[in-house]
């Protein structure tokens, strides 16, 4: 009887040892996978640093690109785009290059931008201004959907906007000076384009 508790204990024993072994070995490679997924994340992280940089590099060379074939003014660079089209297709296409429409805020922004319409447009084509009333009839906004801060609006020959519900959206007039006016959106006019300079 003594025998088989001996055997008994011995063959425990080594059962034990054996368990602590596999869970030692279990451990290591818990802590060896644990570790080489702390890798991989870390990896993954500083790939997408790299990409994150690359396409704030390139937005910063497009938009580099775009200035060097517009004019820079106060902050930011126009570029014309003669094409016709309306409203909404050249706000598109603003966007599409990593801009919006052109926007004036202050009064010296609004004739720096009437003078660049001159040059590279022509002195009689009217261009899309960022502004529009479609979400509510007489309240002006710009694309960002905020208060504008500057307007500039024909009010001598006559009342600005004044086109109610069928032109809502605005234009820089060429021959009012860079005075504004509303217009139907689906009209055809040249466009500027606006990018903030960092």
């Amino acid at each position: 009887m003594k025998r088989m508790q001996s055997i008994c204990l011995v063959l425990c024993l080594l059962l034990l040892s054996q368990c602590t072994c596999q869970q030692t070995s279990e451990k290591k490679r818990s802590t060896k996978k644990e570790s080489t997924n702390a890798a991989i994340e870390e990896l993954k992280k500083q790939i997408e640093d790299i990409v994150y940089d690359l396409n704030l590099l390139k937005e910063q060379q497009s938009l580099q690109s775009m200035c060097l074939r517009g004019t820079k003014v106060l902050g930011k660079c126009f570029l014309a785009d003669p094409v016709k089209k309306n409203f909404h297709a050249a706000s598109d296409d603003c966007v599409a290059k990593g801009g919006s429409l052109s926007t004036p805020v202050s009064g010296d922004e609004n004739d720096q931008l009437f003078i660049y319409v001159r040059q590279s447009i022509g002195p009689e084509e009217p261009i899309w201004l960022g502004v529009n009333d479609m979400v509510t009839e007489g309240l002006w906004l710009d694309q960002s959907g905020s208060n504008l801060r500057f307007k500039n609006w024909e009010t001598e020959i006559t009342t600005q906007p004044d086109g109610g519900r069928i032109q809502n959206c605005g234009v820089l007039s060429m021959t009012a000076n860079g005075k504004w006016f509303d217009e139907s959106c689906r009209a055809e006019k040249a466009s500027v384009c606006e990018f903030n300079i960092v």
